[in-house]
């Protein structure tokens, strides 16, 4: 029986020690110990079995972490986690206390720049190089991987268009298979599959263009020949692009095949590769699917509706529109920037456009949510999936500022829906005609209701409701987070101290049941799936300063620090606003 390399492998200075004939082994031992633990543990897998030989090659023939390497994103980074000094706890991967499913800078001198949104390392591994010129450096590489899907973001573009005219030591490595979380689109793509297919002249190739010594494609699953290519590379100055073609999820078959599911598909059978398919019998539906059955269903009886997602067709469920109407539903690949102007301007058509953008992802887009919708006051439809704690994925993912950063910017409507009628709704409303934006913010994952498909109802803009009459204490709570203070008001002694009011709405609020709610009441308690600072409870407080009310108010959301990984009920504990917390709070009255 042959030696288990990889557990004698610590660092990459250990595998440097190994001779070039052993590493094949090493990247099939790697591939296994990645699907092993995925399987029971869970988290992203397709994208790092597809770069297991370009991460070994990275690792053999640069002196890492003298030089530097950035992955962009970071879904494929596990390969170079474990390579990495953190092989033995890899299993505690993504969980609570333990280390991130992203590269990060204080968890290892490997992780040079921290990731977990897309096309930022070219600019990083640029901005990296240049300093080491200014230090005097000139021998230190600089290598920055992306993928096809975030090389056609508009800021690869300007990293790589400053790149070219320096002369920076920086590697840019395109990890070329054609697919991000869903199929590649565009232009670009389309431009890669010619230069993969040979059909593209040399004389025109677009990175040479840009002054990059360009070099490929080449086959990224030939551990050899992207050695072989690597050491060539190392002794040629300036920036260089080397084209790489690989198979997300290989040496998976499964995986291979379906990389849209596999590109982190839960737990499932590591000899078979089969999931473990869970029941979704009596189970309620995601909010992501709520919404692309409702905008489906609205699609058919409105004409001028329209949907946009940045890459996220899966999952943002906008694909069962994009299925029923192609030409009426657009993936612009990974563009928020673009998805909200694209927006902006079919909304001055009178178009009436869906924009699905992640909520964290929609930070990227910020100028132009200000200056391309909001400033001109279109209607612009902004769905906000994965709002709040999103979980494993922890700081880089959790949709945690859109309340604060959204109600700032006047003529913004902001809603937060308390459950998945409220969403249908919602969405029902929006698109019978606002005189302004409106972003409708909704978490990751299951509902709470069966029985949610009802005829729809017109809602009023700015309303909030009472859900229950109490004597001592208000809690105000914003979106789903509600649902935590019905069960903890369900479990106490005493209930009827509590009254408890959805305020969906934090832009407009419902002023006039402000009023009341103050004239009645000297403790307030306000409750929201984001952050404190200039959130939903801030407005309030603000409204309280206004009117100069005296009433305490005690504010729960995300405290003012970067919430890490972990599961949803675990980071909800960590911020106090989770079942038991809230009925510890509130059995105190």
């Amino acid at each position: 029986m042959s030696t288990n390399l990889l557990s004698t492998l610590n660092n990459p200075s250990d595998l440097r020690l190994l001779d070039e004939a052993k590493l094949p082994q090493v990247a099939q031992e790697l591939r296994n110990f990645i699907i092993d633990i995925v399987a029971v543990k869970e988290g992203h897998l397709g994208a790092s079995l597809g770069v297991i030989e370009l991460t070994i090659a990275l690792h053999y023939v640069f002196d890492t972490p003298n030089d530097l390497l950035v992955w962009d994103v970071g879904h494929q980074a596990y390969g170079h986690k474990i390579l990495t000094e953190r092989r033995t706890v890899f299993h505690y991967n993504r969980q609570l206390g333990a280390f991130s499913g992203f590269p990060k800078r204080s968890e290892s001198i490997y992780d040079t720049f921290g990731v977990g949104h897309s096309s930022t390392s070219i600019s990083a591994a640029l901005g990296m190089a240049i300093a080491s010129n200014l230090k005097g450096d000139f021998n230190k590489h600089h290598i920055a991987v992306i993928g096809d899907a975030s090389i056609a973001s508009g800021m690869a573009f300007e990293g790589l268009n400053h790149a070219g005219v320096t002369d920076a030591n920086l590697l840019v490595i395109l990890n070329d298979n054609a697919i991000g979380i869903d199929p590649s689109v565009g232009a670009l793509k389309k431009y890669l599959t010619a230069v993969k297919e040979g059909k593209n002249p040399k004389q025109n190739n677009m990175i040479k263009s840009l002054n990059f010594d360009y070099s490929g494609p080449i086959d990224g699953h030939d551990l050899f020949a992207v050695i072989k290519e690597l050491k060539r590379l190392k002794n040629i100055k300036g920036p260089k692009f080397l084209h790489i073609i690989t198979t997300k999820g290989k040496g998976l078959q499964q995986a291979e095949q379906n990389q849209v599911k596999y590109h982190a598909p839960g737990k499932f059978d590591a000899a078979t590769g089969e999931i473990h398919e869970k029941s979704e019998e009596n189970l309620p539906l995601k909010y992501q699917d709520i919404f692309g059955l409702t905008v489906l269903d609205l699609a058919k009886k409105n004409e001028k509706i329209v949907g946009i997602t940045p890459a996220m067709p899966s999952g943002s469920s906008l694909k069962l529109m994009m299925d029923a109407f192609p030409k009426r539903a657009f993936d612009v690949g990974i563009a928020e920037q673009h998805a909200v102007t694209l927006a902006a301007g079919m909304a001055t058509q009178g178009m009436v456009v869906f924009c699905n953008i992640y909520s964290t992802f929609l930070q990227r887009a910020y100028d132009q949510v200000i200056h391309d919708v909001a400033l001109q006051n279109l209607p612009v439809i902004f769905c906000l999936d994965r709002a709040g704690l999103v979980g494993e994925d922890g700081a880089t993912h959790h949709g945690v500022f859109d309340l604060a950063y959204l109600q700032c910017i006047p003529n913004m409507i902001v809603y937060a829906p308390l459950n998945e009628i409220a969403l249908q709704n919602i969405l029902y409303t929006a698109q019978l005609g606002l005189n302004h934006p409106i972003a409708i913010r909704y978490p990751r994952g299951r509902g709470q209701l069966i029985d949610w498909k009802k005829p729809y109802e017109k809602i009023e803009i700015g309303q909030a409701n009472c859900l229950k009459k109490g004597t001592k204490v208000a809690v105000l709570s914003n979106g789903t987070i509600g649902n935590n203070v019905a069960l903890a008001l369900a479990d106490l002694q005493q209930p009827e101290a509590i009254a408890h009011y959805d305020f969906a709405f934090v832009k407009p609020l419902d002023e006039k049941l402000l009023h009341q709610i103050f004239h009645e009441f000297k403790n307030i308690i306000t409750i929201e799936d984001g952050v404190i600072k200039g959130g939903f409870g801030s407005s309030i407080l603000e409204f309280a300063s206004i009117h100069n009310y005296q009433s305490k108010i005690n504010i729960l959301g995300i405290p003012d620090e970067f919430i890490e990984h972990g599961t949803v009920a675990e980071l909800q504990q960590y911020c106090k606003i989770d079942v038991k917390s809230l009925e510890n709070l509130f059995s105190n009255y």
